[in-house]
């Protein structure tokens, strides 16, 4: 079988046919799909419905799985798979819960511009969201292309950025909407802070992408100010409309994308109707030379 490629967007995102996920991917398979990840940085492959086994095991063919803010202990299991991280509004009865629950309340965090785990090293790559279950109305997720930012970026602000590193934090987007007072000390420290670079380049396309996000909380040798303020505008110019596109949700979707060179965020919906994704997320496997 051999992936088809149809281009959604004009400056990256594709929908791609013509291999079955469900199955055990071949070698040259496996290279299509990295190749047009490199080139597409977002990939849509429609009418693939999986069970939790069946995602994992596709999963794990492009790199160990990253559980992401499971290893602060703060997310229910609901699933059997502990690899699959529960991108939903429902209780362990697969009813929506209430919406002062605390899995609903962090969800909303969901709904902020941010990369998957950039509050990790090594770096992760590749996330997968299948669709389950989907409200009558909203739930969409919208993408942003960090390497068109960059490469749009005004060269005033490209030398200004160009040496600087910001410091990723797990909770900073939590925070953000809930303080400070809503995790333990043990809890925030289960994920130290770690620092990336402002201009990184991403190993696939080579290219240089501007690598803002919510979790991003200080730029080092800057003043807290003064940092916030770059932050807000690199994160503001990272998601114009020129490099965003947003899907609209079918049961039996798969999406994959590249953590390392786009961001993401999903839509406000119905949150007394039951909305019910899976993602797994990879640890980035470093490429031979």
């Amino acid at each position: 079988m051999t992936l088809s490629l149809r281009p959604l967007h004009p400056v990256f995102a594709a929908e791609a046919s013509g291999i079955d996920l469900r199955r055990p991917l071949g070698p040259a398979e496996i290279d299509a799909v990295v190749a047009a990840m490199d080139r597409h940085a977002v990939l849509l492959f429609r009418n693939q419905p999986m069970s939790e086994d069946q995602q994992v095991a596709f999963a794990t063919q492009f790199g160990p799985l990253n559980p992401g803010l499971k290893q602060i202990g703060r997310q229910h299991e609901r699933m059997s798979q502990h690899a699959l991280i529960d991108i939903s509004n429902l209780g362990s009865d697969g009813k929506p819960l209430a919406r002062d629950a605390k899995k609903i309340v962090s969800g909303l965090a969901n709904q902020l511009w941010h990369s998957d785990s950039s509050f990790q090293a090594p770096a992760v790559s590749y996330s997968m969201l299948s669709a389950v279950r989907l409200p009558s109305w909203g739930g969409e997720t919208e993408f942003a292309d960090l390497r068109a930012a960059w490469d749009a970026l005004p060269q005033r602000l490209k030398d200004r950025v160009r040496g600087l590193q910001a410091e990723h934090f797990a909770l900073h987007s939590r925070m953000t909407l809930l303080g400070d007072t809503d995790y333990t000390a043990e809890q925030q420290a289960a994920l130290p802070p770690v620092v990336w670079p402002l201009a990184r380049v991403h190993p696939g396309s080579g290219r240089t992408a501007l690598f803002a996000g919510i979790h991003a909380r200080r730029i080092l040798g800057m003043g807290v100010a003064e940092g916030k303020m770059l932050l807000l505008d690199l994160l503001e110019h990272a998601t114009d409309k020129a490099w965003r596109w947003r899907h609209e949700w079918q049961p039996g979707d798969l999406l994959i994308w590249d953590n390392r060179c786009t961001l993401h965020r999903g839509r406000a919906y119905d949150l007394d109707e039951p909305r019910e994704l899976r993602r797994t997320t990879n640890d980035e496997v470093p490429r031979a030379a």
